[in-house]
Order: C-alpha cells, then structure tokens, then sequence
C-alpha cells in the first residue's frame, strides 16, 4: 500500500547521531574531585568514538542520535579554573590533566600551580572571574554580548569562512531507478519479495479467470505488479513535487514492501502546507483510479487488458482510501493533524491526537480485517476464507498493523525531537581553548589550560592560526610523568573544513554539520573568523539526550 509522507527526525530515530560517542555518565573532561591531594583513583574516561548521525530519517526511522552537552545558555565555553581557594572545580578541563597511574587531579603534581594564595586563576582584566552556577556544574566565565577577546584566543586564519557543509550521501535505499526533479528513487530489496508475491496470489486470480493463458499468467502478473508500483510511484512523486514547491528539501523517494516512502527533511511550515502536502498523494491515487475506469469502458471483458485495467483501477481506490485513514503515520493522519494543528496553534497537539488515533487504528486493522474477510464484506465466500487463506489474512493484519502502530509511535518521538533540536546550539555547548604551538609540552599545555579555565586545547602555527585539535582520549592516555616530554602536535587530530563550525549553528543545521564530517571535537569559530572554542561530539549527546528528557 502506498505510505504517507514521512519527515525525518533528524535525529531520532534512536536519536539522532551527529558523529560521536555515546552519553557518559559524566559532563565532559575529567572531575578533579575524582582525586585529592596525594591520593586518587584510575581515570574513568574513555576515548570517544565518531558515530553516524541522527539521521533524519523517515522512511528508515532514525537515526541518528544527537550529541550533548552541559553548558546552559548563555554562558561562555570555559570551566573554573581548579585551585580557586576552597571550591572544589566540578567541571574539569576538556583536557584531562588527570595521571591514570597517579590519580592526580588536573595540574597537581610538578605541573600545577601553587594553591597556597588561594585567588582564581583567571584574573585577566579582560575576562570576569569564573563562576559556579546554581546547578552545581563549574562553567567559565562568558560576555552577555560579544566574542571574547582574550589574548588567549586566537583568530583562525584561512579557511575560517565555514562554508556550509556538504550532506553525506544517504545510505543507498536499494536500486537507483532515476531522478525525477533531482530526487533519487530506490527500489528496496523488499520490493522484490512483494513483487513475487503479487504475481503468484494475481497469477492464481487469473487462472480462475483466463485459464487459457496457463503459465503465461505469471507474466501478466508481473506486469502488474510492475504497474501498481509504478501508480504509487506516482503517490510518492505528488508528495515530493507539492514538497519541492514549498521548499522543502526531499532526501529520496524508497519503493518497498507495502508501498512506498517520500523522505520530506523538513516539517511544513503552516498546517495548511501540512494538509497540502498529505492530501496531494491520495488525490493522485484517485485519480489514477478514475483514469483506469475511464479506460476500461471500452475495452472487452475477460480479456487481459481488461483485468490488468480491472486491477490497477481497484488497487489504486484502495491506496487511496487507506492512506485518507485518520491515523498516523499515513496520508490521513497528517491531515487530521493539520487540522488539529490549526485548531489548537500547536503542532505538536495535532502529533498526539493523530498518533493515538493511528494506533487505535493499528488494533482495528489487527482484529477487523480477519473479520471482515472472514464475513465476506470484502468479496469472499465464508467457504473460500479457509484453512491458508485464513492465516494469510491474519499474517496480512498483523503486518499492517504492526507498520500502522510503529509509524505512530516514531510520528510522537520525531515530533518530539523536533521540538527540542532548536535548545541545541554550537555557542553553548562550546568549551573555551587554549592555543598552544606545535612543540608545547604537554604539561605545558594543561597548565595554561588549567590556568585559564580552558577545557580544550588548539594547536596554531606561529601566526596564530590552527592545525588541529588536541584528542580528549588522547590526554588521558598519557600517564602525567610523561607529559613533559610528549608535544601536543602528537596527540592532536588535524582539521578538516568540515571540523569547522560557526558557533551561529544550532538545532538541525548543527546536527546536519556534524553529520557531514564525523568526528569526537570540532573547531568553533566566530564569523569574523576569532576561535571562539572546541566543541565536543560527547557534549552535544549529553545536551540531546537532556532535552529529549524534558517533557514537552
């Protein structure tokens, strides 16, 4: 059967994935509470790995989860410095400082400054004192209005422009059929197992009717089932051109085990498009009805391209009245949830309402088809619905059923996730830098770090401008009586142009971003090109999963 129009999460599904590992249990960067003076305990943490992301996907679900992270809003990327008389940081550096053999706390040992005059680290003029805020989480110090212009940050010299990043190729949905208006269409291996079993349950159909075509049937058969895909292409096609024509970017269309899927990226804007953008499909279906009606009328009875026409006319009747059913995920259900969307102001109200009825609409499927075939309202004999036909029509129940009701519950998570993808933004979850030269020691690097409340580290050249990002999992893996001797330049991941991201970016434009080129830590810059911080996949996972939490 045709599907509806499906909006990708972007990220959900499981959550969207933006390239990064899964959500630790802890903030980011290493808790200096974790070890005392003297004594301590083995670090904890662990190198991060690069994911795919949330994906946004509706046709295959999701997803990409997103990544996270702890800053609120509003607040600059940097931690308290440690030392600062007789609080205790409990955020560490994003540069864990921590010894795993030694269990020293960052910058204690021969690298860590005094502690005796108990006075904050980060005394620059230019920068207010870090701050604990009400949560208990240490945040550094960041303007109300303004990029930080602390000599400690650095302007990112060539390639700073951030040119938007290129989107990743969607994982191959089957066989590419073409491009109709630029949008690929793929065949999806499952479309070949139902493909079969059209043309054996409709090669039998023909049997009783033309026995004289014997096994030249399964030909005809196959056409058929050739044709109705093709008419549900045509749904799924109406669906992607009203998209287009509201500027809504369609990743693909997928033909597949019962019908067919526009991946639309983005949600209508106004729940008139939404109704729009529904209704168009069934439209079409029905009027791919009336059109093989229309050319039945003169054609002869009991002839093949009488029952071919038969055929798609009554299967296109059924695409359409099924998708106009009032429950999502199908056609129906998105209207039902423009309207209530209209009604309430809510978007998110009309997802509900739709959801519920979708899945209420799943239990009636479940139990009424059998019954209604069992009845014989849908054309068959109580005598013919015996025996296999009887287990077909429940296998048959229960597999629509089953699509019906995950389909609502996936509408009700993408709706949520939506709305919270747009508290996601690159400017909060953002750790302050440190820039550091190429032959730095390591010790070195943290010390600074740990003096200015940094929780990262950038290697730059000698004008100033940075190479890469020294690796979180990196540091950690270097026991503390070695630092003096390692140079960050061997512990740092080069930069790439998509590990550049505006610190402007937030909700589905960051995840799209990080998306693009997977890693554990990205270069934030400012739009005059000023390193404003490093922002870490790790973090933005943390922020997701918070705010899908959140009740909405």
């Amino acid at each position: 059967m045709g599907n509806s129009t499906e909006t990708p999460p972007a990220e959900e599904q499981n959550g969207p994935h933006p390239g990064g590992p899964a959500a630790d249990s802890t903030e980011g960067g290493v808790d200096p509470r974790a070890a005392a003076d003297g004594e301590g305990s083995e670090s904890s943490e662990r190198e991060p790995e690069a994911g795919d992301g949330p994906k946004s996907q509706a046709g295959d679900g999701a997803g990409a989860s997103p990544h996270p992270a702890s800053a609120p809003d509003g607040q600059k990327p940097a931690a308290e410095a440690p030392g600062t008389g007789d609080q205790h940081d409990p955020e560490a550096p994003n540069v864990p400082d921590q010894d795993q053999d030694h269990g020293h706390a960052p910058g204690q040992g021969a690298d860590r400054p005094e502690r005796a005059s108990h006075t904050p680290h980060d005394a620059h003029p230019d920068r207010p004192a870090a701050r604990t805020d009400h949560t208990g989480h240490g945040h550094g110090p960041r303007p109300d209005h303004g990029p930080d212009t602390h000599p400690d940050r650095s302007v990112a010299h060539g390639g700073v422009k951030n040119p938007p990043p290129q989107r990743p190729e969607s994982p191959r949905g089957g066989l590419l059929m073409g491009r109709p208006f630029g949008v690929p269409v793929y065949v999806a291996p499952s479309w070949f197992l139902v493909a079969a079993l059209i043309t054996w349950v409709f090669g039998g159909q023909l049997d009783r009717v033309l026995p004289e075509l014997g096994a030249a049937r399964y030909l005809v058969s196959l056409f058929f089932a050739v044709a109705f895909y093709a008419s549900v292409l045509v749904h799924e096609l109406a669906h992607t051109v009203a998209a287009l024509r509201f500027k809504l970017p369609v990743r693909r269309i997928q033909l597949q085990f019962f019908g067919g899927v526009s991946e639309i990226e983005k949600e209508a804007e106004t729940p008139g498009r939404e109704f729009v953008l529904a209704f168009v499909g069934p439209l079409l279906s029905l009027v791919l009805a009336g059109i093989f009606y229309v050319a039945l009328q003169p054609v002869e009875p009991g002839t093949v391209p009488g029952v071919l026409l038969a055929g798609l006319m009554i299967s296109n009747l059924i695409v359409a009245v099924f998708n106009l059913l009032p429950g999502l995920p199908l056609d129906g259900g998105r209207m039902l949830r423009a309207v209530v969307w209209k009604i309430t102001g809510k978007p998110m109200s009309g997802t509900i309402a739709a959801a519920w009825v979708g899945r209420a609409l799943a239990v009636s499927v479940l139990i009424g088809l059998p019954l209604l075939t069992q009845s014989g309202a849908l054309g068959s004999t109580a005598e013919d619905s015996v025996g296999m036909d009887t287990v077909t029509d429940a296998l048959l129940a229960a597999i629509l059923a089953a699509i019906i009701w995950t389909g609502a519950g996936n509408s009700l998570r993408m709706a949520r996730l939506r709305e919270h993808l747009p508290e996601l933004r690159a400017r909060n979850l953002t750790r302050r830098a440190v820039p550091v030269e190429t032959d730095t020691p390591l010790s070195e690097a943290l010390r600074r770090a740990n003096a200015a409340g940094a929780r990262a580290l950038v290697v730059v050249d000698s004008d100033g401008a940075p190479l890469s990002l020294v690796r979180e999992a990196a540091i950690v893996g270097v026991p503390e009586h070695r630092r003096p001797w390692v140079a960050v330049s061997g512990l740092a991941q080069e930069l790439t142009d998509g590990m550049r991201v505006s610190a402007e970016l937030a909700g589905e434009d960051l995840l799209d971003a990080l998306r693009a080129t997977p890693a554990t830590e990205y270069l934030v810059v400012e739009e005059t090109g000023e390193i404003y911080g490093v922002l870490s996949a790790a973090d933005v996972e943390r922020a997701f999963v918070k705010a899908m939490a959140r009740p909405s």
